[in-house]
């Protein structure tokens, strides 16, 4: 595909943010969104899902935050958010905000510095009341301490040199949670400073969010209320949508035959297309008899047919890559001709295949001996397809795998304490930058490396990369890691996701991200031109 289509998203997402001068924004109206399912709680520190993320991220602020009217993420659209500012020390290793004066908390209590520390101290878990869930601890392994210097400053203490770091408290994962609310409250009755107040949670069934009148930017949001109605049925969904009962789908949600399906029918809304940083990827768990063996997780690495899955799940519109996305929208990625070198990456299928099939049949397995194995999703249409996917692909190396779904309030807790075998999961990042993708999912005892895979050689060269200031050195390193990850099977990447988002004409100022779903929902900016 060329550059031009792969970023037909991006314009598209612009242009439908942009304003004419003659069209003026609209204050007032209930924007309905389609939700995707019934997460655990509205804890965005504690949940390790969108689902979380998007309907509360408007809720909350950051110190810093991706510019809101760009498509793709970097380190270059980065602006100020509840700080004014921020600066570096020489050395590298301490990076100092300053606060904005005036803020309050949705419950008119001031926001200050202490907020700041006290939310990282949560976070690094010297905090005296706990998370009952810390999916990003690993995000701040560098940070040594944050102290409120004054009211209206905070500085960051780090071990050592870590330019990416602002990526990192730029993603809609990196909220400010408020000292004086405990961890407890803000699973359910949640306290921000953001431009709408958390109304309430009813499990299964909605969402809802209102317009805060006293945010810090005077002149928003124009929305009086964002409404999340839940629908797990991608179908109901889309016919919901079609009937004008939805503003806009889940992100990022709408296969290519839905598209079609809402182009008959609604031929007004706009449906972009785009990567959400997201990959389908499998999950074997390194610990549990057979899967302990090396060369019985290369043989199911090999029975991988990417080109498939990609064809099936969303018409030839989702990406082969590694860990980090795949450029254009990804900055990281590695060159094809590199990706191409990794063994399960060559093109030639049944080449592959004969390769696994030879290592299961030396481990005693064969047609007449099949390996039985639980394959474990979570309970939602873009993990549940591609599993039954992956069972049939199997199939192909003497392995007969059996779907379990679980829900989605147990999935992460699931895979969190290794309670499976083998496992289909979507893995979203919250900036694509190496940061977050190596220490989150890779390194020795992250919480979220549900696969149990440790090198520590491989750590070392974690904390090198992070610490260069020369980005296109720090890219060349990036590879070398992400191809051995790929050689070593440590979490098989199948494909990167890409999909559509689509909304009503009636829209406007909501831009769709390129590169990640989870920096661009704050819908103070979007209005409803009715």
């Amino acid at each position: 595909m060329t550059t031009r289509y792969l970023f037909a998203a991006a314009a598209l997402g612009a242009a439908l943010s942009a304003v004419s001068p003659a069209l003026a924004q609209k204050p007032g109206g209930t924007l309905k969104i389609q939700h995707w399912d019934s997460p655990a709680s509205m804890s965005i520190h504690e949940e390790a899902t969108y689902s979380v993320v998007v309907p509360i991220m408007g809720v909350m602020n950051n110190l810093v935050l991706y510019k809101q009217d760009v498509a793709q993420n970097s380190l270059q659209t980065i602006v100020p958010d509840l700080a004014e500012s921020w600066t570096w020390a020489e050395d590298g290793k301490e990076l100092t905000f300053k606060l904005r004066q005036g803020v309050k908390w949705h419950d008119g209590k001031p926001f200050t510095s202490a907020d700041v520390k006290c939310t990282f101290d949560l976070l690094a878990g010297k905090a005296k009341e706990k998370l009952r869930g810390n999916p990003r601890k690993e995000w701040y392994s560098n940070v040594v301490d944050v102290t409120a210097d004054n009211d209206h400053q905070a500085t960051f203490h780090l071990k050592q040199p870590q330019p990416a770091l602002l990526t990192l408290l730029a993603s809609g994962y990196s909220p400010i949670y408020p000292c004086h609310v405990s961890p407890a409250q803000m699973r359910q009755h949640l306290i921000g400073t953001g431009a709408f107040k958390f109304v309430e949670f009813t499990p299964n069934e909605y969402i809802k969010v209102a317009k805060n009148p006293d945010y810090w930017k005077k002149d928003r949001p124009y929305l009086d209320a964002v409404e999340y109605t839940i629908v797990p049925n991608r179908s109901t969904a889309i016919l919901g949508f079609i009937a004008g009962q939805f503003d806009v789908t889940w992100p990022y949600s709408v296969t290519p035959p839905l598209v079609r399906d809402i182009n008959q029918q609604a031929p007004k809304a706009a449906c972009v297309l785009a990567t959400n940083n997201c990959t389908t990827n499998l999950l074997v768990n390194r610990d549990k008899p057979p899967f302990d063996n090396a060369d019985l997780r290369k043989a199911l690495a090999l029975a991988i047919d990417r080109k498939s899955f990609i064809d099936i799940m969303t018409e030839g519109q989702a990406k082969i890559g590694a860990a980090m996305l795949p450029p254009p929208e990804g900055l990281w990625g590695m060159p094809e001709e590199m990706l191409r070198s990794i063994p399960g990456y060559d093109p030639d299928v049944q080449k592959n295949r004969t390769a696994a099939r030879d290592i299961m049949q030396k481990l005693g397995y064969g047609p007449d001996k099949k390996l039985e194995v639980k394959v474990s999703t979570r309970n939602v249409a873009t993990f549940r397809d591609p599993a039954v996917i992956l069972i049939d692909q199997l199939k192909e190396i003497y392995v007969d795998g059996v779907l379990e779904t679980i829900e989605t309030a147990n999935w992460h807790s699931k895979v969190t304490r290794k309670d499976y075998a083998v496992a289909l999961n979507n893995t979203g990042s919250g900036v694509d930058d190496p940061d977050q993708q190596f220490y989150e999912n890779y390194a020795c005892g992250s919480a979220r490396n549900y696969s149990g895979y440790c090198n520590k050689e491989l750590d070392k060269k974690f904390d090198e990369q992070s610490a260069m200031s020369d980005q296109e050195s720090r890219k060349k390193l990036v590879w070398e890691i992400d191809k051995k990850l790929q050689e070593d099977g440590a979490r098989p990447i199948i494909f990167h996701t890409r999909n559509s988002t689509c909304m009503q004409p009636q829209v406007k100022g909501l831009t769709i991200m390129v590169n990640s779903i989870y920096n661009g929902w704050r819908m103070e900016d979007v209005w409803l031109d009715k």
